[in-house]
């Protein structure tokens, strides 16, 4: 199993800035993949960006150039760095993890983003 806990949520100004957490309860390097998952009242839940085993990364159109995934292994930890935000990237992040033969979801965390 994995537990995984998110932070660095919250409420910013459009054009601001925000980095988001992910700290798994196991090696990062024993994942198969990690990604941010969001979602808005009333939409689905869409795959943000999502950083492999091997380093390689990909991002959903809409955030390319203002959004940066990166990891520390050292501290199990992923992160979801957050630039030129829009009201538009209001939603609730999630961390998602591909370990073993199952995806394993953190509680979320709130990113509100005003105009």
């Amino acid at each position: 199993q994995v537990q995984l806990v998110e932070s660095g949520g919250g409420l910013v100004q459009a054009g601001g800035s925000l980095r988001l957490s992910c700290a798994a309860s196991v090696s990062i390097f024993s994942i198969n993949a990690m990604g941010w998952y969001r979602q808005a009242p009333g939409k689905q839940r869409e795959l943000v960006a999502a950083i492999t085993r091997g380093g390689s990364t990909n991002y959903v159109d809409s955030v390319k150039g203002r959004f940066t995934i990166s990891r520390d292994s050292a501290k199990s930890t992923m992160y979801l760095q957050m630039n030129r935000l829009k009201p538009e990237d209001t939603a609730v992040y999630y961390c998602n993890a591909d370990y073993g033969w199952r995806h394993y979801w953190g509680q979320g965390t709130q990113v509100t983003v005003s105009s």
